[in-house]
């Protein structure tokens, strides 16, 4: 059993008993991972099936470290190298770090932050980590070429293309693999190929990146690590992040090796092509072949990605570009992205003429109770003003007693729709009610339709019920 290795390599390390072994969630890999914690502290438990794959992660890990890159300790292994104890840095992915832009699509200084420090520690790991790195140690093969580029290519058209029941002229497609292939590898490399660089495999300690998963790395071109960050499929990172992020790269790469930004973007989309393809490939295999969910949730956005770069043409590969076109409007795709648009029906009212009917058949959502708040309406001189007039905005501000209401709202809500977006429902409701449905039901849904527009740049229509007044927030796009 591999918690029994792991729990006598732990015994072995720190001299005292692991008492609590947990296992961590769920990775794309067959690696399982386990956090062992007792009298010698907190440890990461690492059971993997491939011994060639575990030698060639202990052997990075260790040479990274000895450079001053922030990657994992690596403490004890099993003589056969399938267990081994690592480092624990914690729970947090960047990937959940940054959960809040992933949703809303609006990144906070405090994530782009986080965004700018990883990709600006990347060239560190890419030309600092290839110094006296012995590539001959790297897992499956030491260098990306030709034949590992064909590989993935191959992955894409055989666990993706062809399952998608797409017809295509398979000769002339080859012929733009082999284009595509010319292109990646114009130029030799002397740099560390992370393979998978995303948010995936980054962890957040102190408010500082640290690098994991970097098994698949090889010798090759710097370009796929920056494409395979700033394009995951899950990202939802905006162009004009992106140039952002890509910008800082640059300026971090011209540290350590001259670069042309003009020349570095030409080049790199060539590579966003590629890794794009090689990651409908993996969802394909993995979500298609072997039956694992998340893989297929992620498709959607991987071709969202795909539908996004070719709106600028690749004349370099002319028949697989009219292939790409025809896949993205297959209809099944076409359909999964009418289904992850999700619109919030917002709505106030009067509880005395009944809780607004949900006319998608759904059965409704929420309903707050605004009764609980100081009410203007028990003052005359607010009679003829609602919600949306400043006077009642100041009264109920001033008066603080919705404030808090609306913390807790916000809260709920905004759980709500993150889940509701990940999994593809196209409706929500949420209904505020008071007395006359004119004065504190008005303004809570005021302000929440503002605020989901704003964060998550959702579909809004709002209803003010009682006071005949419709508003629309159309998507952001």
């Amino acid at each position: 059993m591999g918690t029994d290795n792991l729990k006598e390599l732990y015994r072995s390390y720190t001299g005292m008993d692991a008492t609590h072994v947990q296992e961590l969630p769920f990775s794309g890999s067959n690696r399982r991972y386990f956090r062992l914690t007792g009298g010698g502290g907190s440890l990461i438990g690492v059971n993997g099936t491939s011994e060639a794959e575990n030698r060639a992660f202990i052997y990075l890990a260790r040479h990274f470290r000895r450079k001053g890159l922030p990657v994992p300790e690596i403490y004890s292994q099993t003589d056969d190298f399938l267990c081994y104890l690592q480092e624990d840095l914690g729970d947090v992915l960047l990937f959940e770090a940054i959960e809040k832009g992933r949703s809303s699509r609006v990144f906070d200084e405090h994530e782009r932050r986080l965004l700018r420090k990883t990709i600006a520690l990347l060239p560190a790991i890419q030309v600092m980590g290839a110094e006296e790195l012995d590539f001959d140690c790297c897992y499956p093969q030491a260098e990306f070429d030709s034949r590992s580029a064909l590989w993935d290519l191959n992955y894409f058209k055989y666990c993706f293309l062809k399952p998608s029941g797409l017809d295509f002229p398979e000769d002339k497609l080859e012929d733009d693999f082999r284009r595509i292939c010319d292109i990646l590898l114009a130029e030799s490399s002397t740099t560390f190929f992370y393979r998978d660089f995303q948010s995936r495999n980054v962890m957040i300690r102190n408010n500082e990146p640290w690098f994991i998963d970097f098994q698949g790395g090889r010798r090759g071109p710097v370009y796929y690590d920056v494409a395979s960050f700033l394009w995951q499929a899950r990202a939802h990172f905006t162009d004009e992040l992106r140039n952002e992020l890509l910008s800082e790269y640059i300026r971090a790469l011209n540290r350590f090796i001259p670069a042309d930004e003009e020349a570095f973007r030409d080049k790199l989309r060539h590579f966003v092509l590629f890794r794009i393809l090689q990651t409908l490939g993996a969802y394909g295999f993995r979500g298609y072949f072997e039956k694992k969910p998340h893989f297929i949730r992620s498709v959607p956005f991987a071709i969202d990605n795909l539908r996004l770069l070719l709106r600028n043409d690749f004349p370099e590969y002319p028949h697989l570009a009219a292939i790409l076109h025809d896949l993205v409007n297959l209809s099944q795709f076409a359909e999964s992205r009418r289904r992850r648009t999700l619109e919030v029906k917002i709505v106030s009212f009067a509880y005395k003429k009944g809780i607004p009917d949900d006319p998608t058949g759904n059965g409704g959502g929420f309903v707050f109770d605004c009764r609980g708040v100081n009410n203007p309406g028990k003052y005359e001189w607010y009679h003829h003003f609602s919600g949306l007039d400043q006077p009642v905005i100041g009264f109920l501000e001033e008066d603080g007693e919705i404030i808090p209401f609306l913390e807790n709202v916000y809260k709920l809500v905004d759980t709500t729709v993150k889940r509701y977006v990940d999994r593809g429902f196209t409706n929500l409701m949420v209904c505020f009610g008071c007395t006359g449905g004119r004065h504190r039901s008005v303004y809570s849904a005021q302000r929440l339709a503002e605020r989901l527009h704003s964060q998550f740049g959702l579909k809004i229509h709002l209803v003010h019920r009682e006071q005949n007044i419709e508003q629309i927030f159309e998507e952001i796009i």
